[in-house]
């Protein structure tokens, strides 16, 4: 407990925040993890995702002969963001992240291992690791388990963080309401871990607009919150116009189709049958492409191999239980059974399959065809999706939030959506794990530091 009888460290979000309980708690401090949804262990945005978390220059790789190294990943970044990712922070996370993912495996005890049967746009190195069925809310589970059962944890839900209250060298307090009232709890630090603003289709709409008419795919309570609370209390904001997107939310049951789909050799087609772009420059990108120039609704067109190959994950077995696959044996008989152009389509199916053998150059500027198309096909429509956003309060390598004069704000930290990401500006920067790595290794840098200040 802090001087005044409080926790040590007050974690506001249950999402990858816990991370920072659990990291926090395994130190000797008292914590405790106020959320506002009593049914955080599947509603946030982590345990939405897909799990994947990139450690450069894991044990992992090094078992599979993957050569990696937190360089490597800080060029991919910069590469995929054109030097728009802020470099300090890519550094640390990037150097952090190998650490992060055996500190989950040997402490949490995820059962992680290093995705090796496709690559991920932008990463130059396999080096995203995930659980069985590549589910966030199987990954998630873990660290509820552990926050749950580890004495120096405390739950409060649902329960949400109104203020922060300053003292004279920094926090003093935090404001929570509950059903029951509203509490002023003492503590000398404060996670906020609440994600970023998608959910306000107002902030949406001002700093991000080319993905505001896309439907949104996350948390209800993403609503700007943290970033609120941080700026009243002179927290810098950065990137604000960052955003993941993703192109393969499949429709109607809102499931999602993934974009392992495409690497694997899958492309997407408009109503009249036709690609509109490539779509491996990756999947949040190609949001705001699907908005454009398919006036939000696509289908994903794949056949038997592909479905088989994406069988791994948890997401796309859900989508194909929802009958959003739909199959047919020729590309004419499939654009009948979805409202498909059938010459557009038999024309596109014709085409790709010239350029997967190398045969003639895409006009759109895809080179990676892992495989034509053939036998049976199937179509799942889709639309464009808002995940999260990308941007937030400024940060330093320790997860504090910092003023315009890049001084921090004594015991106030940020994580995930809250937080500055490593995305550049807009969605082109996303590369796969750019929302769970700020979201776990902010939270695990921010206990790290508050743990030091308590030895």
């Amino acid at each position: 407990m802090n001087a005044d009888g409080g926790p040590d460290l007050v974690v506001a979000g249950a999402g990858g925040g816990l991370a920072a309980a659990v990291r926090a708690a395994s130190l000797g401090l008292d914590v405790l993890v106020v959320d506002s949804n009593e049914h955080f262990a599947v509603g946030n945005n982590t345990a939405m995702s897909t799990a994947m978390i990139p450690g450069a220059g894991s044990r992992w790789q090094r078992e599979s002969g993957v050569e990696d190294s937190a360089e490597i990943f800080v060029g991919d970044i910069m590469a995929k963001t054109h030097d728009e990712a802020d470099p300090a922070l890519a550094a640390t996370l990037a150097g952090v992240s190998a650490e992060l993912v055996e500190w989950l495996a040997d402490d949490v005890g995820m059962p992680l291992s290093l995705v090796t049967d496709f690559d991920y746009p932008g990463h130059s190195r396999r080096r995203c690791h995930t659980v069985p069925g590549r589910s966030g809310r199987a990954m998630l589970a873990h660290l509820v388990r552990e926050a749950r059962r580890h004495p120096r944890i405390d739950l409060l839900v649902p329960a949400h963080l109104d203020d922060v209250l300053m003292g004279g060298t920094g926090v003093r307090a935090v404001v929570v309401s509950t059903p029951s009232g509203t509490e002023e709890i003492p503590t000398d630090a404060v996670l906020l871990a609440t994600n970023g603003f998608a959910a306000n289709r107002d902030l949406v709409a001002q700093h991000a607009p080319e993905i505001a008419e896309a439907v949104y795919h996350g948390s209800e309570a993403s609503t700007g919150d943290a970033l609120a609370i941080g700026a009243r209390l002179g927290g810098a904001t950065a990137y604000l116009d960052a955003y993941q997107g993703h192109a393969a939310l499949a429709m109607p049951a809102a499931t999602l189709a993934g974009w392992a789909t495409v690497m694997h050799g899958a492309f997407l087609v408009d109503r009249h049958g036709r690609r509109f772009g490539d779509e491996t420059t990756g999947y949040s990108e190609y949001a705001a492409e699907v908005l454009r120039h398919a006036d939000g609704q696509a289908w994903i067109i794949l056949d038997s191999r592909i479905d088989e190959a994406c069988s791994v994950f948890q997401d796309y077995l859900d989508t194909r239980d929802s009958g959003a696959v739909k199959w047919a044996g020729t590309a004419r008989e499939l654009a009948a059974e979805t409202g498909i152009d059938p010459e557009g389509l038999e024309r596109t199916l014709r085409q790709t399959q010239l350029f997967a053998r190398g045969e003639q150059d895409d006009e759109l500027g895809r080179t990676f065809w892992e495989q034509e198309l053939g036998g049976r096909l199937a179509a799942v429509a889709v639309r464009p999706a808002l995940f999260h956003t990308q941007g937030g309060l400024r940060v330093d390598e320790h997860a504090r939030v910092v003023d315009e004069a890049g001084s921090p704000i004594v015991g106030l930290y940020a994580s995930g959506g809250a937080a500055m990401g490593i995305s550049g500006h807009g969605a082109g920067g996303y590369l796969a794990g750019n929302g769970l790595l700020p979201a776990l290794g902010l939270a695990y840098l921010a206990a790290d530091h508050v743990a030091a200040g308590h030895s």
